[in-house]
């Protein structure tokens, strides 16, 4: 990895899960300082966020995290229950029993460590679950896509679903009925539940 896929890879991850917040100025030099390199890979790091369009540039302000509003979201959510749904109708007429026993596998995990209380771990774990299924489905391109929308919109550690109680058991019902759906070959009704699944998800985020 060289050093600009590094500050990439560290400044992406921090943008999606919310540690750096819409509307902060990113500083090559403070970001430099920060990760131990120069300023010359932080600034290509910056223009491929750019690219994202993570990032904006604005005269007097140089780079500043995007803050995308109520309507950004809804859309983020709508494409990626298109885009995911569609990924689990096409594993439905493709999954091997292999890739059926791993998803199985993350799913029995999951479910340990709800019941634990290991509420943390969810969300990264259902992010896995997801896209495996959307690789399974699409492995050409529709899993890299997956990852490009996903990555587009910033979700907060404090603002997932699997903090809340309530949203638990039903979120892990629906991983449960995509995964009987996935095993029956029944295209159909994995689209249907995906969809419903990701847009419940919308929901909850536009309302918390």
């Amino acid at each position: 990895m060289s050093k600009a896929d590094y500050v990439y890879t560290v400044l992406l991850e921090e943008i999606r899960t919310g540690r750096i917040p819409g509307g902060t100025a990113l500083r090559a030099g403070e970001v430099a300082k920060r990760l131990g390199v120069s300023v010359t890979p932080v600034r290509e790091a910056l223009r491929r966020l750019e690219k994202d369009r993570l990032i904006s540039y604005e005269a007097h302000h140089g780079a500043t995290v995007v803050d995308l509003g109520d309507e950004a979201l809804a859309e983020y959510y709508g494409v990626r229950a298109v885009v995911e749904g569609l990924g689990a109708r096409l594993a439905a007429g493709r999954i091997t029993p292999a890739e059926l026993a791993e998803l199985r596998e993350l799913h029995v995990a999951m479910a340990e460590d709800a019941a634990q209380g290991r509420h943390d771990r969810l969300g990264e774990q259902s992010r896995r679950f997801h896209l495996r299924i959307v690789d399974i489905g699409g492995p050409a391109f529709l899993g890299e896509h997956a990852r490009s929308v996903r990555n587009s919109f910033p979700v907060p550690a404090e603002a997932s679903l699997w903090l809340d109680e309530t949203q638990v058991k039903a979120q892990l019902e629906a991983h449960q009925g995509i995964l009987t759906a996935l095993e029956a070959g029944d295209a159909e009704t994995a689209e249907r539940i995906m969809i419903d699944h990701v847009r419940r998800a919308g929901e909850f985020r536009q309302h918390h």
